[in-house]
């Protein structure tokens, strides 16, 4: 697939921005990377993870307990996603190019997910072609669920509001077990070819998964037998599912958030700069809630997140002023949401409207019938 372009003739809006935002660690006298509030926070999660997961294997527990703690070890796994592989492996973790190797593949791998083709999923494809149908696959999941205007209605669409926590709760296994082995075999990430794989490549993707089958099934069947485990897994990978699903989703498909649609066979050009794509397709939520940023390693910042992802998750409050300001300034949007719970609301509207049959095909239907 030919690269899509942008119109970045006009840049002033970003260039103002990106002026702005530099001053600001200059005058702090602080790193873009992350900070002792990243590094306690990885300890926490990742700690409170192994607990867990130790606490499930050896000690005896009541069936009810076990659920709870297998529940709750799935919205500690999401959190790590959030917290420690994102910014590690957008290289905001550390200075240290090292560390946000060995950080990003502890945590991607460790979760049973594959770090090499994330980075080109999430870093390369998403973060340059946000809410471009035919080219982001984080808005690929069609004919499942319908996620913008241009994708293909059926008439289960119009149900899809009703079943996308299902959608969502099955998203973490689906990945593992599908996903990852769909990139690795067809050599393609949705439309985009994926890069070349070296041996070390080949034979982290292939550990990786067998160490997957070893400690989330074959151990956990031989502690707990076949019900047991799959009660426990499905129910780990549900409450994960759940969470990441609606806290990304919530970035860019709620209302007010923008769509582009590039067909393959046409000029692939999008008569907008860049950065102020990503301000139009993107959306924060809660950002007052520092609990909340917490767990969710910063993502409800998520327009700061776009426009700078290099900078680490610890800083999006503080900056997240300057952009509102400078989007201000130049007359750009920047949607946000007040609480979580608006944002849930917008995205099930979204894709309810999404789910409702298109008027062009209601129109056509009524010329027939005439």
């Amino acid at each position: 697939m030919s690269k899509v372009t942008f119109n970045n003739h006009n840049n002033l809006f970003f260039q103002s921005l990106k002026s702005s935002v530099d001053e600001y660690f200059v005058q702090k006298g602080i790193q873009k990377t992350g900070d002792s509030r990243l590094y306690i926070k990885s300890v926490v999660l990742i700690g409170t993870a192994i607990s867990l997961y130790v606490t499930l294997l050896f000690v005896s527990l009541t069936p009810m307990l076990a659920i709870l703690l297998a529940g709750l070890m799935g919205f500690v796994f999401a959190c790590i996603g959030f917290s420690v592989m994102h910014d590690a492996n957008h290289g905001s973790y550390s200075k240290s190019h090292l560390l946000n190797d060995l950080m990003g593949t502890i945590a991607s791998n460790g979760l049973g997910a594959n770090a090499f083709f994330w980075k080109q999923k999430h870093n390369i494809i998403h973060h340059t072609y946000t809410n471009v149908d035919g080219i982001d696959d984080d808005i690929a999941k069609s004919p499942i669920i319908r996620q913008c205007e241009s994708q293909k209605w059926v008439p289960f669409h119009q149900t899809q509001h009703l079943y996308l926590p299902f959608i969502y709760a099955l998203s973490s296994i689906f990945w593992i077990f599908f996903m990852d082995f769909t990139k690795y075999f067809s050599r393609k990430i949705y439309t985009t070819e994926a890069w070349k794989m070296n041996w070390k490549n080949h034979l982290t993707f292939w550990v990786t998964k067998l160490y997957y089958a070893i400690f989330f099934i074959i151990l956990p069947i031989l502690t707990w037998g076949w019900l047991g485990w799959l009660i426990g897994f499905l129910v780990t990978n549900a409450v994960m599912g759940l969470t990441l699903g609606f806290v990304f989703q919530l970035a860019h498909v709620v209302e007010n958030t923008e769509f582009e649609h590039v067909p393959l066979d046409t000029t692939k050009h999008i008569d907008t700069a860049w950065a102020e794509h990503q301000i139009k397709t993107t959306s924060n939520f809660a950002m007052n809630n520092k609990i909340i940023s917490w767990f969710v390693g910063g993502l409800n910042f998520q327009i700061e997140h776009h426009l700078f992802p290099k900078v680490s998750h610890v800083h999006y409050p503080a900056i997240s002023k300057i952009v509102q300001q400078k989007c201000k300034e130049f007359h750009l949007p920047y949607n946000h949401y007040t609480t979580l719970h608006e944002a849930l609301f917008s995205h099930f509207r979204v894709m309810h409207q999404l789910g409702r049959r298109p008027l062009e095909k209601k129109v056509l239907k009524t010329q027939l019938a005439a």
